[in-house]
Formats: C-alpha cells, sequence, structure tokens
C-alpha cells in the first residue's frame, strides 16, 4: 500500500473535524441514543464499542444523514451537517455498513467508481455528448478507482465481479468504494465482523494506513483487540449514553463497562460519576 492517495486539501492535523453535540434519537416511546457528544479531529482514529443494543449504529446513522436525530446537532468542519446522507457524504463523510452493501455484479473497478460519483464534475450534456470533456473525466475517474483499488491490496481483482470476491476483500472494496468520495472522515461499521484473524490484522493495517493519508477514522468495533490496539481514544455506549471515554487503559480498567459487557447493571460507584 504505497500508492500515495493523500487528499487534496487534509486539514491540519489536531482540528476538529467531526462534533456531535447533545444526539437524542427516539423512534416513538423507545430512546435509542440518549444526549451523545462525540468529537474526532483530524489524525485520530477513534473507537465506539459497546453491548450489542447499545445505539452505536444509530447514533453511525445521525452523523450520516440517514437519520436526523430528534435534538442535538452534527458539526461537520464547523458546520452542521445537512439531514441527507449523499449531501453528507459531499460534505467529506464516508461510511462503510455493518452489513456488506456492495454492487454483487459488478466488477470491483465498477464498484469504486460508483463512489466516485459524488466528485465528478460532468453535467448531463456532457454524458450525454460524451465529448472530450467527458472522456477525459472518465479516464480521471477509472485512474484513481485503479489507484484506490491497489492501496487496499485488490488492483489484481479490479476485473473480478464483487460475488466472486472472498469475504475479507469484499470488506476492503468496500472501504476503496468510500474512499472514493475524497473523504476527510471515515466511518467504519464493524470492518473485522466475520473475518478470521489474519483478515482483521490486514484491515488493522488498512486503517492505519487511511489515518497516514490524512483521513480521519471513526470506527465501531466488537473486537476489543483490535480496537484498544488501533485506537487512539475510545468511546463506550451502553443502553444508548456515552459511558465513558478515553484512552484504551482508561477504558478497559472502567468497571462499569467490564459489568456492561458481562450483561450486569451499571452503575455509578463513589467517585465515578460522569466516568471521573
Amino acid at each position: 500500500m504505497t500508492t500515495d492517495t493523500t487528499p487534496q486539501g487534509a486539514p491540519a492535523p489536531g482540528r476538529t473535524l467531526l462534533d456531535a453535540r447533545g444526539v437524542t434519537m427516539r423512534f416513538g416511546g423507545l430512546t435509542a441514543v440518549r444526549a451523545v457528544d462525540l468529537t474526532v479531529d483530524t489524525g485520530q482514529i477513534v473507537g465506539l464499542i459497546g453491548p450489542n443494543g447499545a445505539g452505536k449504529t444509530t447514533f453511525f446513522n445521525c452523523l450520516t444523514g440517514l437519520y436526523v436525530p430528534t435534538e442535538g446537532e452534527v458539526r461537520y468542519r464547523g458546520t452542521v451537517l445537512p439531514p441527507t446522507s449523499y449531501k453528507v457524504t459531499a460534505a467529506g463523510i464516508a461510511r462503510t455498513f455493518q452489513n456488506i452493501r456492495l454492487f454483487a455484479g459488478m466488477t470491483a473497478l465498477e464498484n469504486v467508481l460508483v463512489g466516485r460519483h459524488t466528485r465528478t464534475k460532468e453535467g448531463f450534456w456532457s454524458a450525454v455528448l460524451r465529448g472530450p470533456a467527458f472522456h477525459r473525466a472518465e479516464q480521471a475517474s477509472r485512474e484513481r478507482a485503479g489507484e484506490l483499488l491497489e492501496f487496499v491490496g485488490l488492483a489484481a481483482k479490479a476485473g473480478h465481479l464483487a460475488r466472486n470476491l472472498s469475504y475479507g476483500e469484499q470488506r476492503k472494496l468496500e472501504i476503496a468504494r468510500a474512499l472514493a468520495s475524497e473523504p476527510g472522515l471515515l466511518l467504519l461499521d464493524e470492518p473485522t465482523a466475520g473475518m478470521n484473524p489474519q483478515e482483521t490484522r490486514s484491515t488493522a493495517e488498512l486503517v492505519l494506513a487511511v489515518r497516514d493519508m490524512g483521513i480521519a477514522v471513526l470506527v465501531i468495533e466488537h473486537d476489543m483487540r483490535f480496537v484498544f490496539g488501533l485506537c487512539d481514544r475510545v468511546a463506550v455506549l451502553v443502553q444508548g449514553e456515552k459511558l465513558i471515554e478515553g484512552d484504551s487503559a482508561t477504558v478497559q480498567g472502567d468497571e462499569r463497562v467490564i459489568a456492561a459487557y458481562l450483561g450486569e447493571p451499571f452503575e455509578n460507584p463513589p467517585g465515578k460519576e460522569n466516568g471521573r
């Protein structure tokens, strides 16, 4: 993974990219996410963990325009995000999904080209007439897609149908497609689910390489070894609320986190209020 794919105009390290404040999501009488705050800075890999049903994917959906939060707001680079997913992508946030969502009957290259559509500036008549400008843009997109396939280790599979790729390769293809939109922030929803140890290590290396491109990463994951070995900061959701946030050592040593993963009721013990 040596291809230089650093996005143009990547923000300076340490600057806040994502700023979610008081995000609450209710479905009728059910509150799935309650008053969650979370920030992601440039150059960071942030983990979001919690037991099943903790509200992690719902929170992701609020960040990416699939859901409009009942309360709170989500800002990206200081601007409130629009409430539609394609506009969120255009703003600079890309994501993968817990369940793979590739176009099975399209090749790996074609899947990545789909991810380029938010950055393609050719208009309707250019596409219809297929003039020189259209062909230049099409060639540039194909070259970029090829670079991204090389970056994730799938250059040799560019012409293979997505359905014929291995599970781990399909996960990598999803990441390549997300990167094709030239994001400043990449959201990964359980990227190692169903993977063997070798595939998990390869994914960890890929996430680090994405970060080194200048793209911040927010990741949901159940593999604790993966999260704590990779992330600069980890936030824990339990029953829709943020229980604690901190570095790996702080989070791993918190009694409430241990209790939550064992399925025990959690209460703030003396001196532990609000994650302190």
